[in-house]
């Protein structure tokens, strides 16, 4: 495996952040008046962009009652969200080792640019990090390619030269949609299985396996 570019997905990629994204939904589903929704309808919307997952929590199809919702919510992530998000074990070696192997990193998610900064900068490793662009970076979220393409231009590099390893099918519809390769992780909600179904070069059980895999 050798990339020029390394792009990845942010959470349940390199991070769980599940039970603070868990709590601060469940604090605003009661802050606002809405009947509250198991855990795992919470989780299953992890990665999507934040008004499509407050859509399906709440029921609603309406953009103004789910801006609503995600006014009331960031307060909440501004309190819980960082200190509630953790890197998986071997995530920032498996970083670490990117880099020394003089290649590129970036962040393309559907969490927001400062969010995902805040983390590099709260673990003092932001060195690790030469792109982010989050939800708010772009108009048209993933699995739209427009995160994708947008860093591929950044650095200059040919699509054969670009791996996005993410933890969703969301993710391996974008690394389709912008021709790149892609490698699954499983720490997300998606299974194996269903990885199988997409293009990919591997399926790990975790990020710290990508280590392993950048001089095979």
């Amino acid at each position: 495996m050798n990339y020029r570019l390394y792009l990845f997905d942010f959470d349940y990629t390199l991070v769980n952040s599940e039970s603070a994204i868990v709590q601060c939904f469940h604090i605003t589903l009661q802050k606002l008046g809405y009947e509250d929704v198991p855990d795992e309808r919470i989780k299953n919307t992890i990665g999507l962009p934040m008004t499509e997952a407050v859509k399906r929590i709440i029921g609603t199809d309406d953009e103004n009652e789910a801006e609503h919702f995600v006014d009331h919510y960031r307060p909440e992530a501004d309190r819980y969200m960082t200190p509630g998000t953790t890197f998986f074990p071997g995530a920032v070696a498996a970083l670490r080792a990117i880099k020394e192997t003089g290649a590129k990193i970036g962040i393309i998610s559907n969490k927001t640019h400062r969010r995902i900064q805040e983390k590099f900068d709260v673990d003092h490793v932001p060195e690790l990090i030469d792109l982010i662009i989050g939800s708010d970076d772009v108009t048209n979220h993933k699995p739209e390619p427009t995160g994708l393409l947008r860093a591929i231009e950044h650095f200059g590099v040919k699509k054969s030269d670009v791996l996005y390893t993410g933890d969703s099918y969301i993710d391996a519809e974008t690394a389709q949609n912008a021709g790149v390769d892609f490698l699954a992780v499983t720490t997300g909600t998606t299974s194996a299985a269903d990885f199988a179904k997409y293009p990919h070069i591997a399926i790990l059980k975790s990020i710290a396996e990508l280590k392993d895999h950048l001089h095979a």
